[in-house]
C-alpha cells in the first residue's frame, strides 16, 4: 500500500493533522481537504492541501478527479458540546449534510474506504463499564446526535450499497507530537489538559474543576484520555483494514484507564514541576459522571494499542503549549 494517496477531510485540524504525520511516516501521501474554519495551514506538513468546503459537492467532485485518493478519513466536523446546544443547525449542516454530500461524492469516485471520525458522545449516559461497542446509543446533545446520525448512514450505506466504513469512537484525544511541530490548539479551547497547563504557564487565572460530589473515588469526573499519536496509529491501521477487503465496523478507541480530574490535575503538577490555582465549583449540566472505554474490539480487528500513559500525553502537551504562542 505504500504510496496510496488518502484524502485527510479536515487534516489541518488537531487528529487529522497527527494522522496526516502518521500517513506519512507509513508510506501513504496524505493529501489535506481542509475549509481552514477550525484548522491551521502550519499543520499541513505532510503532503499537498486543497481548500473546500465538505457541503460542496462540485469542489469535492474536482479534488477526488484531481488526487484520486484509494481511501477517505474524515475530521472536518464541529466538536464543540456547549455550541451545539446554542447552535445545533450548523451543527448538523455541517455534520450531518456535509457528511452525506462527502459520502455522494466519495460514492461518485469509486471509493469503497471510508473512515469516520466518531464519537463516544453517541453512547449517552453510561448505563454499564466500562463502555463498549454494544451499548446503547442514546446521545445526550445535538453534537453527539449529529455523530449518530451518520453513523446509522453509514451503516445502510453498507448494508445496500456495499459502502464500506470503518467508525472509530473517541474518548478523550489529548496530548501532542513528540516533537513539537504540532499539537492541541483549538479556539476556544475547552479541554481539560490544555486548560490546566494554560494556568501552570499563567495564561488563565487557573483551572475549574466542575463537581466534586460525583459518586467515584475522589468525587470528581472520571475520563479515558488517549493519546492523539495513538488515535492517529489507529486511523491508518483502519485504512490498511479496509483496503485489505475488511467488512464494516464500529469501534471504541480509549486506553481503558479512567483518570479523575483531580488524578489529573496532581499528574500535569508533576511533571510540570509547577503548582497552579485550581477552583472547584458546581457541576456542569450534561457531564457524565464516568467514560472509560473497553477496547478490546479494536485491539482484536485493527491489532491497535495504546502506547502512552497519561504521563507521556501530559509531557508532550506541555511542550507543545510551553513553546507555542497560540493563545
Amino acid at each position: 500500500m505504500a504510496g496510496e494517496t488518502v484524502l485527510v477531510v479536515g487534516g489541518a485540524g488537531y487528529i487529522g493533522s497527527h494522522t496526516c504525520l502518521d500517513l506519512a511516516n507509513k508510506g501513504f501521501r496524505p493529501v489535506v481537504f481542509d475549509n481552514f474554519s477550525n484548522g491551521h495551514r502550519e499543520f499541513v506538513q505532510w503532503g499537498p492541501v486543497e481548500e473546500g468546503d465538505i457541503r460542496d459537492r462540485a469542489r469535492l467532485d474536482e479534488v477526488l478527479a484531481k488526487h484520486k485518493p484509494s481511501a477517505i478519513l474524515h475530521f472536518a466536523a464541529l466538536i464543540e458540546v456547549g455550541e451545539s446546544v446554542k447552535d445545533p443547525v450548523s451543527f448538523y449542516e455541517n455534520n450531518v449534510v456535509g457528511t452525506l454530500t462527502l459520502l455522494s461524492a466519495a460514492q461518485a469516485a469509486g471509493i469503497h474506504a471510508f473512515v469516520f471520525s466518531s464519537t463516544c458522545a453517541t453512547y449517552g449516559l453510561p448505563q454499564t463499564l466500562p463502555l463498549d461497542e454494544s451499548h446503547r446509543q442514546v446521545p445526550i446533545n445535538p453534537y453527539g446526535r449529529t455523530k449518530y446520525v451518520v453513523e446509522q448512514a453509514l451503516a445502510d450505506y453498507d448494508q445496500y450499497t456495499g459502502f464500506r466504513s470503518v467508525i472509530l469512537r473517541y474518548f478523550n484525544a489529548a496530548g501532542a507530537d513528540f516533537d513539537g511541530r504540532i499539537g492541541e490548539w483549538h479556539t476556544p479551547e475547552t479541554h481539560a489538559i490544555p486548560l490546566a497547563i494554560e494556568a501552570v504557564l499563567g495564561r488563565r487565572q487557573g483551572f475549574k474543576v466542575f463537581g466534586t460530589d460525583y459518586d467515584t473515588r475522589d468525587g470528581t469526573c472520571v475520563r479515558d484520555y488517549i493519546h492523539v499519536l495513538d488515535l492517529a496509529d489507529a486511523h491508518v491501521r483502519a485504512v490498511e483494514y479496509l483496503l485489505n477487503g475488511g467488512t464494516s465496523v464500529a469501534l471504541n478507541l480509549g486506553t481503558g484507564t479512567g483518570t479523575t480530574v483531580k488524578e489529573l490535575l496532581s499528574a500535569i503538577e508533576d511533571v510540570t514541576e509547577r503548582p497552579f490555582p485550581v477552583e472547584y465549583v458546581g457541576r456542569r449540566e450534561g457531564d457524565s459522571t464516568t467514560l472509560v472505554a473497553n477496547n478490546d474490539k479494536a485491539k482484536a480487528v485493527l491489532g491497535w494499542a495504546p502506547k502512552y500513559d497519561l504521563s507521556r500525553i501530559i509531557e508532550s502537551a506541555w511542550k507543545w503549549h510551553a513553546k507555542s504562542n497560540h493563545h
